[in-house]
């Protein structure tokens, strides 16, 4: 069974930063594109970032320049480090993986729990 944990959020200050982590665990054979949303009380979910397997990497308008997704192959990890955060970055962020478990299986969808960032004075 494959699971992705979310880390690294909490509460911070406008204009400060913060750094969060989701890892992957589990049968994995190969892991491709991983994503970052976010979804603010009573909205939708957003796309905030990309990355491809090969480091490619796309961001919404609202965080370009400020926020930076990577990832870590070897512990099938992916980073979001968040920068200049304004209060309307405020929301419960998710991570997202398209994971194949077995070199037969295709690729899937899996998701993180979430994990909640608060930008508040």
């Amino acid at each position: 069974q494959v699971q992705l944990v979310e880390s690294g959020g909490g509460l911070v200050q406008p204009g400060g930063s913060l750094r969060l982590s989701c890892a992957a665990s589990g049968i994995i054979f190969s892991i491709n594109t991983m994503r970052w949303y976010r979804q603010a009380p009573e909205k939708e979910r957003d796309l905030v970032a990309t990355i491809t397997s090969g480091g490619l990497t796309n961001y919404a308008d609202s965080v370009k320049g400020r926020f930076t997704i990577s990832r870590d192959s070897a512990k099938n990890t992916v980073y979001l480090q968040m920068n200049s955060l304004k209060p309307e970055d405020t929301a419960v962020y998710y991570c997202n993986a398209e994971i194949a478990a077995r070199s037969w299986s295709g690729y899937r969808d899996y998701w993180g729990q979430g994990t909640q960032v608060t930008v508040s004075s």
